[in-house]
């Protein structure tokens, strides 16, 4: 095993131990003959470089963190696979990090940023700590499917807004009137945006919006579940509900069935993402399709970018959005039985 150390081949080489890791970090910065003389001290020597601080001399890990509000959440899933796929594409690899809510853990993977653990991070929480938030300079940061106005940071986006217009207007379409909102946790500016989207609808269907119908959840399925309660317990009546996410429109399906109540023909009800969730719900859910595995690879792309010395551009990335149309979401009854009449059914 050798013993060699980066100071022997400097003085073997008659160099300094700044040009000796240039000329192995980065060969083509040395002129060919000091080159020369390091590669032969190198050999002479049997000096095996240290791979990691290698690394560190050239600030490259080739690694980035994508950092999500719930790792437990299936919804990441693709978002990693997008990601991860046009990294390794590129030579780079990818760590997940699980920021909980949590101010303390946001700032530790920053920080690892910073002292070039890794050299991008990728950000799906929503916010940043006041002490990030207010930093004069951040290191390499992609927003991805949220949006943070406290930092200026390249942001691959969807419309939120556009989104729920799309949904509220299919269950509008139907006939539904009585149109339930369980949120997503506000003032967040994603969940605002749903919000907007589904008032937006309403105002241009001619509907008055009624404040009994807004429920505030945190898109988990406990406040789907809990959205529905509290509706029952108010006797608030509502023949839909839009669902800031699947995973609480899952939960409001349960609950409403614990409840006597039918989806869809006493309730229909349409989610947002296009999850697991949506697929396996019994019957399947309606929802606004996020095209995950592509918002994944363009903050990649984003991400790579910027390490390569480009800008992005200020507007970012808009993915577009679907609704698909599944088996929650019909007429509501009166609807149903005026039709009937009309066609001479019974």
């Amino acid at each position: 095993m050798s013993t060699s150390t980066i100071r022997s081949v400097a003085k073997y080489a008659g160099v300094s131990t700044a040009t000796v890791s240039r000329a192995l970090a980065t060969p083509e910065a040395v002129r060919p003959g000091t080159r020369e003389k390091v590669l032969a001290a190198v050999a002479a020597l049997n000096f095996v470089p240290n791979a990691q601080a290698v690394q560190f001399r050239r600030q490259a890990t080739r690694t980035v963190i994508l950092l999500v509000r719930d790792i437990s959440n299936p919804f990441y899933l693709d978002i990693y696979k997008g990601v991860e796929e046009t990294a390794f594409a590129a030579g780079y690899r990818v760590l997940m990090g699980d920021a909980r809510s949590d101010a303390a853990r946001i700032e530790h993977y920053v920080e690892m940023v910073r002292r070039r653990q890794a050299d991008g991070l990728i950000l799906m929480t929503g916010w940043l700590p006041p002490s990030l938030a207010m930093a004069p300079a951040l290191p390499p940061i992609i927003v991805a499917l949220e949006f943070i106005p406290q930092a200026d940071l390249p942001t691959v986006m969807i419309d939120n807004e556009a989104a729920a217009r799309l949904a509220v207007d299919h269950l509008i379409r139907l006939g539904h009137r009585r149109i339930v909102h369980l949120t997503g946790p506000l003032p967040e500016p994603m969940s605002a945006g749903r919000h907007q989207g589904y008032l937006a609808a309403l105002a241009a269907a001619g509907i008055a919006p009624d404040p009994d119908l807004t429920v505030y959840g945190d898109f988990h399925v406990a406040s789907g579940r809990a959205g529905v309660v509290n509706l029952l317990a108010r006797r608030v009546s509502f023949t839909a509900l839009f669902a800031s996410s699947d995973a609480m429109a899952i939960g409001a399906i349960n609950e409403l069935r614990a409840h006597g109540r039918r989806v869809p023909e006493d309730v229909s009800v349409v989610g947002f993402d296009d999850t697991v969730f949506a697929e396996v719900s019994d019957p399947p859910l309606t929802t606004i399709r996020q095209h995950r595995r592509e918002i994944g690879g363009k903050a990649m792309e984003l991400m790579i970018g910027i390490l390569s010395g480009r800008k992005p551009k200020p507007a970012g990335i808009c993915v577009e959005v679907d609704l698909v149309l599944r088996g929650t979401t019909i007429p509501p009854a009166h609807v149903h039985q005026r039709h009937a009449i009309s066609s001479g059914g019974t």
